[in-house]
Protein backbone atom coordinates (compact mmCIF):
# COMPACT_ATOMS: atom_id res chain seq x y z
CA UNK A 1 0.00 0.00 0.00
CA UNK A 2 0.98 3.64 -0.29
CA UNK A 3 -0.30 6.69 1.55
CA UNK A 4 -1.41 9.81 -0.30
CA UNK A 5 -2.74 13.20 0.71
CA UNK A 6 -2.12 16.89 1.08
CA UNK A 7 1.00 18.10 2.86
CA UNK A 8 0.63 18.01 6.63
CA UNK A 9 -2.29 15.58 6.59
CA UNK A 10 -0.34 13.04 8.66
CA UNK A 11 0.90 10.52 6.10
CA UNK A 12 4.26 9.84 7.73
CA UNK A 13 2.81 9.29 11.19
CA UNK A 14 0.12 6.95 9.90
CA UNK A 15 2.47 5.11 7.50
CA UNK A 16 5.11 4.56 10.17
CA UNK A 17 2.56 3.42 12.72
CA UNK A 18 0.92 1.06 10.23
CA UNK A 19 4.26 -0.45 9.24
CA UNK A 20 5.22 -1.18 12.82
CA UNK A 21 1.81 -2.57 13.72
CA UNK A 22 2.02 -4.90 10.73
CA UNK A 23 5.47 -6.04 11.88
CA UNK A 24 4.14 -6.68 15.38
CA UNK A 25 1.75 -9.15 13.79
CA UNK A 26 4.75 -11.19 12.68
CA UNK A 27 4.74 -9.90 9.11
CA UNK A 28 7.79 -8.88 7.11
CA UNK A 29 7.51 -5.19 6.33
CA UNK A 30 9.41 -2.91 3.98
CA UNK A 31 8.72 0.80 4.41
CA UNK A 32 9.36 2.90 1.32
CA UNK A 33 10.05 6.60 1.79
CA UNK A 34 9.99 8.60 -1.45
CA UNK A 35 9.58 11.96 0.29
CA UNK A 36 12.75 14.06 0.28
CA UNK A 37 11.65 15.84 3.46
CA UNK A 38 12.06 14.24 6.92
CA UNK A 39 9.13 12.31 8.35
CA UNK A 40 8.86 8.54 8.01
CA UNK A 41 12.14 7.68 9.72
CA UNK A 42 11.02 9.54 12.85
CA UNK A 43 7.68 7.71 12.86
CA UNK A 44 9.48 4.37 12.52
CA UNK A 45 12.19 5.02 15.08
CA UNK A 46 14.93 4.66 12.46
CA UNK A 47 18.21 6.52 12.10
CA UNK A 48 18.51 8.97 9.21
CA UNK A 49 21.59 7.96 7.17
CA UNK A 50 24.17 10.73 6.85
CA UNK A 51 24.22 10.14 3.09
CA UNK A 52 21.56 8.60 0.81
CA UNK A 53 22.20 4.87 0.97
CA UNK A 54 21.10 4.27 -2.61
CA UNK A 55 23.79 6.61 -3.87
CA UNK A 56 26.13 3.62 -3.86
CA UNK A 57 23.72 1.62 -6.01
CA UNK A 58 23.78 3.87 -9.07
CA UNK A 59 26.09 5.04 -11.81
CA UNK A 60 25.79 7.14 -14.94
CA UNK A 61 25.64 5.55 -18.37
CA UNK A 62 27.46 6.81 -21.45
CA UNK A 63 24.74 9.42 -22.00
CA UNK A 64 25.01 10.74 -18.47
CA UNK A 65 21.78 9.15 -17.24
CA UNK A 66 21.49 7.46 -13.89
CA UNK A 67 21.02 3.71 -13.75
CA UNK A 68 21.42 0.92 -11.23
CA UNK A 69 24.86 -0.63 -11.18
CA UNK A 70 25.27 -3.96 -12.89
CA UNK A 71 24.10 -6.81 -10.70
CA UNK A 72 21.82 -4.65 -8.53
CA UNK A 73 18.12 -5.31 -8.88
CA UNK A 74 15.26 -4.54 -6.50
CA UNK A 75 15.89 -7.48 -4.17
CA UNK A 76 19.62 -6.89 -3.84
CA UNK A 77 19.02 -3.16 -3.36
CA UNK A 78 16.62 -3.84 -0.50
CA UNK A 79 19.01 -6.31 1.11
CA UNK A 80 22.01 -3.99 0.85
CA UNK A 81 20.57 -0.53 1.32
CA UNK A 82 17.42 -0.80 3.43
CA UNK A 83 18.12 0.25 7.02
CA UNK A 84 16.66 -1.27 10.21
CA UNK A 85 13.81 0.32 12.12
CA UNK A 86 11.87 -0.60 15.24
CA UNK A 87 9.90 -3.87 15.42
CA UNK A 88 11.93 -5.38 12.57
CA UNK A 89 10.70 -3.03 9.84
CA UNK A 90 13.16 -2.35 7.01
CA UNK A 91 13.29 1.18 5.58
CA UNK A 92 14.36 2.14 2.06
CA UNK A 93 14.68 5.87 1.44
CA UNK A 94 15.25 7.95 -1.66
CA UNK A 95 17.35 10.41 0.34
CA UNK A 96 16.74 13.70 2.14
CA UNK A 97 17.35 17.26 1.08
CA UNK A 98 19.83 19.27 3.10
CA UNK A 99 22.14 16.48 4.20
CA UNK A 100 23.79 15.70 0.88
CA UNK A 101 25.32 17.30 -2.16
CA UNK A 102 22.88 17.70 -5.05
CA UNK A 103 24.52 15.07 -7.34
CA UNK A 104 24.42 12.44 -4.60
CA UNK A 105 20.79 13.25 -3.87
CA UNK A 106 19.84 13.09 -7.56
CA UNK A 107 21.59 9.77 -7.97
CA UNK A 108 19.90 8.27 -4.92
CA UNK A 109 16.46 9.50 -6.00
CA UNK A 110 16.91 8.02 -9.46
CA UNK A 111 18.10 4.77 -7.94
CA UNK A 112 15.09 4.66 -5.65
CA UNK A 113 12.76 5.10 -8.61
CA UNK A 114 14.51 2.31 -10.53
CA UNK A 115 14.10 0.01 -7.55
CA UNK A 116 10.45 0.71 -6.76
CA UNK A 117 9.32 0.50 -10.38
CA UNK A 118 10.66 -3.08 -10.45
CA UNK A 119 9.34 -4.19 -7.06
CA UNK A 120 6.18 -5.79 -8.55
CA UNK A 121 8.39 -8.28 -10.42
CA UNK A 122 10.53 -9.14 -7.37
CA UNK A 123 9.25 -12.60 -6.44
CA UNK A 124 11.60 -12.79 -3.44
CA UNK A 125 9.63 -9.95 -1.85
CA UNK A 126 6.21 -11.39 -2.66
CA UNK A 127 5.58 -12.30 0.98
CA UNK A 128 6.45 -8.84 2.28
CA UNK A 129 4.08 -6.03 3.17
CA UNK A 130 5.14 -2.82 1.41
CA UNK A 131 4.11 0.47 3.02
CA UNK A 132 4.93 3.61 1.05
CA UNK A 133 4.98 7.20 2.27
CA UNK A 134 4.57 9.51 -0.73
CA UNK A 135 5.17 13.27 -0.71
CA UNK A 136 2.30 15.73 -0.78
CA UNK A 137 -0.11 15.65 -3.69
CA UNK A 138 -0.72 13.21 -6.54
CA UNK A 139 2.41 13.77 -8.64
CA UNK A 140 4.40 10.68 -7.64
CA UNK A 141 1.33 8.45 -7.90
CA UNK A 142 0.77 9.78 -11.42
CA UNK A 143 4.36 9.14 -12.50
CA UNK A 144 4.78 5.58 -11.26
CA UNK A 145 6.63 6.03 -7.98
CA UNK A 146 4.25 3.57 -6.29
CA UNK A 147 3.66 0.85 -8.86
CA UNK A 148 4.13 -1.65 -6.05
CA UNK A 149 0.87 -0.52 -4.41
CA UNK A 150 -2.43 -2.21 -5.15
CA UNK A 151 -4.11 -0.18 -2.37
CA UNK A 152 -3.75 3.55 -1.77
CA UNK A 153 -4.75 4.90 1.62
CA UNK A 154 -5.78 8.49 0.91
CA UNK A 155 -5.77 10.65 4.03
CA UNK A 156 -8.06 13.67 4.20
CA UNK A 157 -8.56 16.42 6.77
CA UNK A 158 -11.80 18.39 7.25
CA UNK A 159 -10.73 21.21 4.90
CA UNK A 160 -11.61 21.96 1.30
CA UNK A 161 -7.95 22.04 0.27
CA UNK A 162 -7.32 18.61 1.73
CA UNK A 163 -10.51 17.21 0.20
CA UNK A 164 -9.67 18.50 -3.28
CA UNK A 165 -6.18 16.99 -3.07
CA UNK A 166 -7.66 13.68 -1.91
CA UNK A 167 -10.21 13.62 -4.73
CA UNK A 168 -7.61 14.36 -7.39
CA UNK A 169 -5.18 11.81 -5.97
CA UNK A 170 -7.89 9.15 -5.76
CA UNK A 171 -8.92 9.79 -9.36
CA UNK A 172 -5.39 9.21 -10.59
CA UNK A 173 -4.86 5.90 -8.80
CA UNK A 174 -8.36 4.63 -9.63
CA UNK A 175 -7.62 5.24 -13.29
CA UNK A 176 -4.68 2.87 -12.89
CA UNK A 177 -6.90 0.14 -11.42
CA UNK A 178 -5.80 0.41 -7.79
CA UNK A 179 -8.05 0.25 -4.75
CA UNK A 180 -8.65 3.48 -2.84
CA UNK A 181 -9.25 3.53 0.91
CA UNK A 182 -10.36 7.01 2.00
CA UNK A 183 -9.46 7.69 5.64
CA UNK A 184 -10.30 10.84 7.58
CA UNK A 185 -7.58 12.18 9.86
CA UNK A 186 -7.47 14.79 12.63
CA UNK A 187 -11.22 14.56 13.11
CA UNK A 188 -12.71 16.59 15.96
CA UNK A 189 -16.29 16.57 17.20
CA UNK A 190 -19.22 14.25 16.66
CA UNK A 191 -19.97 15.67 13.22
CA UNK A 192 -16.39 15.43 11.95
CA UNK A 193 -16.96 12.39 9.77
CA UNK A 194 -20.12 13.81 8.22
CA UNK A 195 -18.38 17.08 7.40
CA UNK A 196 -15.45 15.38 5.71
CA UNK A 197 -17.72 13.12 3.68
CA UNK A 198 -19.80 16.11 2.64
CA UNK A 199 -16.88 18.12 1.28
CA UNK A 200 -15.14 15.01 -0.07
CA UNK A 201 -18.20 13.78 -1.92
CA UNK A 202 -17.84 10.15 -0.85
CA UNK A 203 -17.57 7.91 2.19
CA UNK A 204 -14.48 7.31 4.29
CA UNK A 205 -13.75 3.87 5.69
CA UNK A 206 -12.48 5.11 9.05
CA UNK A 207 -11.81 8.22 11.11
CA UNK A 208 -8.63 8.96 13.04
CA UNK A 209 -9.31 11.50 15.81
CA UNK A 210 -7.41 14.69 16.44
CA UNK A 211 -4.96 13.55 19.09
CA UNK A 212 -2.63 15.75 21.19
CA UNK A 213 -0.33 12.75 21.61
CA UNK A 214 0.56 12.95 17.91
CA UNK A 215 1.59 16.59 18.17
CA UNK A 216 3.61 15.84 21.31
CA UNK A 217 5.48 12.98 19.63
CA UNK A 218 6.26 15.13 16.60
CA UNK A 219 7.59 17.94 18.77
CA UNK A 220 9.94 15.45 20.43
CA UNK A 221 10.93 13.81 17.14
CA UNK A 222 10.00 10.34 18.39
CA UNK A 223 7.58 7.67 17.12
CA UNK A 224 4.00 7.92 18.34
CA UNK A 225 4.09 4.20 19.20
CA UNK A 226 6.98 4.78 21.59
CA UNK A 227 5.79 8.08 23.05
CA UNK A 228 2.15 7.10 23.63
CA UNK A 229 1.42 3.46 22.78
CA UNK A 230 -2.08 3.75 24.24
CA UNK A 231 -2.95 6.90 22.25
CA UNK A 232 -6.33 7.03 20.54
CA UNK A 233 -4.65 7.37 17.17
CA UNK A 234 -2.68 4.16 17.70
CA UNK A 235 -5.87 2.29 18.53
CA UNK A 236 -7.71 3.51 15.44
CA UNK A 237 -4.75 2.87 13.14
CA UNK A 238 -4.50 -0.65 14.58
CA UNK A 239 -8.17 -1.19 13.71
CA UNK A 240 -7.51 0.17 10.23
CA UNK A 241 -4.60 -2.24 9.75
CA UNK A 242 -6.78 -5.15 10.82
CA UNK A 243 -9.54 -4.04 8.47
CA UNK A 244 -7.18 -3.79 5.52
CA UNK A 245 -5.76 -7.22 6.30
CA UNK A 246 -8.97 -9.10 6.99
CA UNK A 247 -11.83 -7.39 5.20
CA UNK A 248 -10.29 -5.75 2.17
CA UNK A 249 -12.30 -6.80 -0.83
CA UNK A 250 -11.88 -6.03 -4.52
CA UNK A 251 -12.87 -2.48 -5.41
CA UNK A 252 -16.25 -1.60 -6.85
CA UNK A 253 -16.43 -0.50 -10.45
CA UNK A 254 -15.08 2.95 -9.61
CA UNK A 255 -12.09 1.60 -7.68
CA UNK A 256 -13.33 2.50 -4.23
CA UNK A 257 -13.00 0.48 -1.06
CA UNK A 258 -16.42 0.74 0.54
CA UNK A 259 -16.77 1.35 4.28
CA UNK A 260 -17.32 -1.82 6.28
CA UNK A 261 -19.31 0.02 8.92
CA UNK A 262 -20.94 3.41 9.13
CA UNK A 263 -19.63 4.25 12.58
CA UNK A 264 -16.81 6.41 13.79
CA UNK A 265 -14.09 4.32 15.37
CA UNK A 266 -14.16 4.31 19.17
CA UNK A 267 -12.33 7.13 20.88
Amino acid sequence: MALLGKGGVGKSVVAGTMARLLARRGRRVLALDSDTMPGLAFSLGAEEPAEPTLGAAVEKDERGRWRLRKGIGPVRAVRRYATPAADGVRLLQCGKLGGSEAPAMMGAANGFYRVVERLPEASALAGWDLVGDLPAGPRQAAFGWARYADTFVVLVEPTWQSALTARRSAGIVRAGGATVAMVANKVAGDDGRARIEQILGESVIDCIPRDPCVAAAERLGVPLLDHAPAARTVGVVDELVERLLSTLRPPDGDGTLQPMAEKVSPR
